[in-house]
């Protein structure tokens, strides 16, 4: 395939997916051919995360994203991606493309939108459960309705599960 040439990239999913070789891999949800009627743009396309143990760490993201209603949409041997047309920003997930070794970005988190404060605490919950560790509990942060819970991935990213109000 040569640059400037799309292709049709079929997973089974409900929504239609074209590839174009100028964008990366996870094909960003404003900028490329990943849209399905996105008339608003957001900032943000899709965080990657670097992992030591790619199968360790999909069983964990697994269910995290399940728990928030949230599909794996990429699946290869070296990268894996989550999230859909109408969940916002995505979560990629892979080993360092240049191949060292993954390293964990000191004030670096990924914020992981819950739609009410129990599903903060479930995936605050969850995550523990599965082996991640304890940033911060569940509870309000502030006085203006974010309500937030910190942990950290296996592989020790920082993450947090928030909603707002």
């Amino acid at each position: 395939m040569d640059a400037g040439d799309s292709a049709r990239l079929t997973l089974g999913l409900p929504w239609d997916l074209t590839w174009d070789p100028t964008c990366v891999i996870i094909a960003r949800l404003q900028n490329c051919a990943f849209r399905k009627n996105f008339e608003e743009t957001s900032m943000i396309g899709y965080v990657t995360l670097g992992t030591r143990d790619l199968k360790r760490a999909a069983a964990f993201y697994d269910k995290i994203a399940a728990e928030m209603g949230i599909e794996r949409f990429i699946d290869s041997d070296t990268f894996i991606a989550w999230g859909g047309p109408d969940s916002g920003a995505g979560l990629g997930l892979g080993k360092p493309f240049d191949g060292k070794p993954m390293t964990v970005g000191n004030g670096v988190m990924v914020a992981l939108a819950a739609r009410d404060r129990a599903e903060v605490d479930r995936v605050y919950q969850l995550a523990l459960s599965l082996g991640g560790t304890d940033e911060g509990p569940p509870g309000p942060r502030g006085e203006q309705g974010f309500y937030a819970a910190y942990f950290r991935d296996l592989d020790g990213n920082k993450l947090n599960a928030f909603v707002m109000g």
